[in-house]
């Protein structure tokens, strides 16, 4: 098994720093135990123009069958013969992507201590694999390492020269040249899409093979065109652990997309709350793990119930569910068939899958709810065609320059029939002893509003987009501060007209705070109302 890594260079820049690169010096010829054999390091060739570095790995086919036992797909079949006589000691595959990691581990994490300056350049690279197994032909191979920026020659093998009747074989030689990429990411590239290639791995696939997925992956792999297939294979087609990775993908591309960190689109729930959760439900008996929320929060559920029963809605999205809790309260009642919650957040997700069992759902039950992963930021088609949504807690989560985000991903593009949006009263704020002066509710709300502000911004979503509105307290009120929860309910106009500028940018800047929660050109006798009870109060 024989790869090939060449660079050329300058005298500015010698083509030898390609040793400094992998940690392995030009001069010498070095050997490390694997697990199944021996893998050589050495270099054909090296001056300050070209320099070569070669990796052969000696595979002991008798290792193989004794650790891998003759079986499995990254082993020999069972035939006798055949677990010794096979292509495992010839072919690339997932054996020279473990060796690639143990012997250049350090050049595949881009660190290079003797000059720190060199990982980051990139370089003209060539790579070359005599034989590589492609099950999927070149295509597939071109398909692969083209939008990572590599130019890709993959001549297909035959079966035997001297018959060329019998056709190709399903392996090709491999040339890779690029002048854009880094060493660190070729031998990444290389990890990871050698065993996707070969479809196969020698050994057991356990979860851990996730993460070395996407620390292999990061940077490229969220966004390559073949990202589910690579997923797919990489981790030999376990359904359990592509999904795993899928939305762990799905999380890094929402946060390069939002130019922010992974940990903060992922916030809606601390850190270690969801296994204290999941282990706290896993230990109690079925009755006693029902939440036992705050008199408001059920208050609040309640409110949503009898908003969504007199609208007549049937199917449901919560957008921004959280745990579930509001989920979990519409499933007890038949009147709605389809419920569907949306967060971003997958330790949310995951209680809420643990809080509704489920695992061990009836298939007529499970049928009528789905939980989904997805950012309001963004429209989604997956949320078109329902009666009703319900953002309950959700927009004070959001930065103000967001809002208009949301807004037309609900109002805009997902247009459900009917809207209720809760959100905390701020005004009502100084009736919580507990709660210092000036401080917001929970320490993740980015605003919190007063009854004006929140009329202000719903009255101008309603006319943008072609609602009425109106607003129902939630909780105790109090004659001078109002209730602690306010609630629009938001019903589309029979007709479902809604104004041309409705996308983000013509939404206003959403900053209801500052009394600016977009113009509104016109107003109905409802709004109008409205907003004389919003001034009022």
């Amino acid at each position: 098994m024989f790869l090939t890594i060449g660079t050329t260079g300058t005298p500015e820049r010698p083509a030898t720093d390609l040793g400094f690169l992998l940690h392995k010096h030009p001069d010498n010829a070095q050997a490390f135990s694997t697990s199944y054999g021996t893998a050589h390091v050495l270099y054909p060739e090296a001056d300050a123009e070209r320099c070569t570095a070669a990796l052969l790995l000696e595979v002991d086919a008798v290792a193989l069958v004794r650790r891998g036992k003759g079986k499995g797909r990254g082993g020999a079949p069972d035939a006798a013969l055949a677990q010794y006589v096979n292509d495992r000691p010839y072919a690339a595959s997932s054996l020279l992507a473990v060796a690639l990691s143990a012997v250049f581990s350090s050049a595949m994490r881009g660190v290079c201590a003797a000059k720190p300056e060199l990982p980051a350049q990139a370089r003209p690279l060539r790579v070359e694999i005599p034989a590589l197994p492609a099950r999927g032909g070149p295509g597939l191979v071109r398909a692969l390492f083209e939008p990572l920026g590599w130019r890709v020659s993959a001549e297909p093998v035959a079966l035997d020269a001297r018959f060329p009747q019998w056709g190709d074989s399903r392996y090709v030689s491999l040339t890779l040249r690029s002048e854009t990429l880094t060493v660190a990411e070729a031998l990444r590239h290389l990890y990871v899409l050698l065993p996707v290639l070969d479809d196969a791995k020698h050994y057991w696939v356990s979860a851990d093979e996730v993460d070395k997925l996407l620390r292999a992956g990061a940077g490229w792999l969220p966004d390559h065109p073949e990202q589910k297939l690579i997923t797919s294979r990489f981790l030999s087609r376990r359904w359990s652990l592509t999904r795993q990775a899928m939305e762990r993908l799905e999380l890094v591309r929402l946060a390069e997309a939002d130019d922010s960190e992974v940990e903060d689109i992922d916030n809606a729930v601390e850190a270690g709350e969801a296994d204290e959760a999941v282990e706290a439900e896993a230990g109690k008996p079925e009755h006693e793990t029902q939440e036992k929320p705050a008199p408001l929060a059920e208050q609040r559920r309640d409110a949503v119930v009898a908003a969504l029963t007199r609208a007549g809605a049937a199917r449901v999205l919560d957008l921004g569910c959280g745990q579930g809790q509001l989920v979990q309260t519409l499933l007890k009642n038949p009147r709605f068939t389809e419920i569907v919650g949306v967060d971003v957040s997958m330790r949310a997700l995951t209680i809420a899958s643990r809080r509704l069992k489920l695992d061990r759902m009836g298939e007529r039950q499970a049928s009528r709810v789905r939980l989904l992963q997805g950012s309001l930021a963004y429209t989604d088609t997956r949320l078109k065609g329902y009666d009703a949504a319900v953002l309950s807690e959700v927009i004070e989560h959001l930065d103000l320059p967001r809002l208009p985000a949301l807004e037309y991903a609900v109002f805009g593009s997902a247009r459900p029939r009917t809207v209720l949006v809760t959100t905390p009263n701020v005004e009502y704020n100084v009736r919580w002893e507990s709660l210092p002066a000036g401080h917001v509710r929970h320490g993740d709300h980015r605003f919190e509003w007063t009854r004006r502000e929140f009329r202000a911004w719903a009255a101008s979503i309603a006319e943008r987009h072609g609602y009425d509105v109106e607003f129902v307290p939630v909780g105790p009120e109090d004659p001078e501060v109002g209730p602690p929860t306010q609630m629009a309910v938001f019903e589309m106009h029979a007709t479902g007209a809604q104004n041309k500028n409705t996308r983000p940018e013509n939404a206003g800047n959403g900053n209801a705070g500052n009394g600016n929660a977009g113009n509104v050109p016109e107003k109905n006798e409802k709004n109008e109302k409205n907003e004389k009870e919003a001034k009022a109060a």
